[in-house]
């Protein structure tokens, strides 16, 4: 597979909207591919979204220590609690801050194989998905942040 450059602030992709994946297909799955592998290229990142690397479409790579999560058209279906979070950005280098993230999430979505699956997480993973998600319309975590700490 290939790295893909990982597009920051300013870029205006990342302010798009994401169109949905009509077929998990070669196409679809070198891009995962390529995310995932672009991702672990990475110093501290734990997921990446499509438009990070320059693709306007509803995908997302996570890989939290525990193997990677591969979500097409991923879309939370329920939220409970809150929690405030600690949050970075990939394309945001450098930069951190605390916003409010729902304490958990259950997010329906399509595995790399085309299959219909759900996944609940909780604490850093409910956060990690929310942000993975938001990404795919285009709202960045800088956009929800309550106070900046670096």
């Amino acid at each position: 597979m290939a790295l893909r450059n990982i597009r920051t602030l300013g870029d205006e992709i990342l302010r798009k909207k994401c169109r949905t994946v009509e077929k998990v297909d070669d196409r679809i799955l070198t891009l995962l591919k390529d995310m995932a592998d672009t991702l672990h290229n990475t110093e501290n990142g734990a997921a990446i979204a499509a438009p990070q690397v320059g693709v306007l479409r509803r995908a997302v790579v996570i890989d939290m220590g525990e193997g990677i999560i591969y979500l097409v058209n991923p879309e939370i279906i329920e939220e409970e609690g809150n929690q405030e979070v600690i949050e970075g950005c990939l394309s945001i280098p450098n930069k951190w801050g605390k916003l409010i993230r729902p304490a958990k999430v259950k997010v329906k979505a399509l595995n790399e194989k085309g299959e219909e699956f759900t996944i609940t997480g909780e604490g850093d993973l409910a956060k990690c998905l929310c942000h993975e998600i938001e990404h795919l319309d285009g709202i960045l975590f800088i956009d929800k942040v309550t106070e900046f700490i670096k």
